[in-house]
């Protein structure tokens, strides 16, 4: 969706409501977002955030690369998880998203927001069969040709069941699927609860909501979010 004035300008005509109605900043952000087609600001920030970010990092990733997309609810993560795939699609690549999260008419709906032209959302493949697992991945992505993308929706859940293998176990696996094949995994993430922008703009590696033990060092790059703001970073 086109903005009808870049972020700056629309952010100086919320501040001008702020003093003309005395309503506070948030107010007046989220007013300016549904003028422009959003249910709130932050929803519009994510969205040119991750417009913004998308253009550069497929072209960051290397083939095997494990990701993590990261951020506190709202803030864009599987929007950044969805362009990048299109971005992938547009490449010619195969892309795939596996989610335990939302159902393929929800993902659609989704990819279908975000893709304006509506030539690639047909090319994505949605997984959203429950076994989703490392198990289930790297069999259904076996034979996937180096620089395929994947993305999984999302890190903490993958290991919810019990009968599913600890997630630590999962990632491990996953790790030595994508450096042997070349495809590259994106894993969308939580971030715990204990984050506090007033302290930090953007979260990091200690913000990763863990339930359960998981080596982070196996990723090699991770994506923060918040607040409109996104950075790639690398891990290793």
């Amino acid at each position: 969706m086109k903005l009808s004035a870049p972020v700056f300008q629309l952010k100086r005509r919320a501040k001008l409501l702020v003093r003309k109605n005395n309503v506070p900043l948030h107010e007046a952000l989220d007013q300016i977002a549904r003028e422009e087609g959003f249910a709130r600001w932050s929803l519009l920030s994510s969205r040119i955030t991750a417009d913004t970010l998308s253009n550069t990092m497929l072209s960051r990733l290397n083939d095997g690369d494990l990701l993590l997309v990261a951020g506190r609810p709202g803030q864009g993560k599987t929007t950044m998880g969805l362009q990048l795939l299109l971005d992938a699609a547009r490449d010619n690549r195969m892309a795939v998203f596996f989610t335990l999260e939302s159902t393929e008419e929800q993902a659609r709906k989704h990819i279908g927001s975000l893709d304006e032209s509506h030539h690639l959302t047909s090319s994505l493949e949605i997984v959203t069969s429950n076994e989703i697992s490392a198990d289930y991945i790297i069999r259904h992505l076996s034979g996937a040709g180096r620089g395929t993308v994947a993305v999984i929706d999302y890190l903490q859940i993958l290991d919810q069941e019990r009968s599913k293998p600890a997630l630590s176990d999962q990632i491990l696996a996953l790790n030595d699927f994508a450096r042997e094949s070349g495809v590259i995994l994106a894993f969308i993430s939580q971030i715990d609860r204990s984050f506090d922008p007033a302290i930090r703009p953007l979260p990091d590696m200690r913000d990763i909501r863990l339930p359960n033990l998981v080596d982070l060092r196996l990723f090699n790059k991770a994506c923060f979010l918040h607040n409109g703001e996104a950075q790639l970073r690398d891990i290793n």
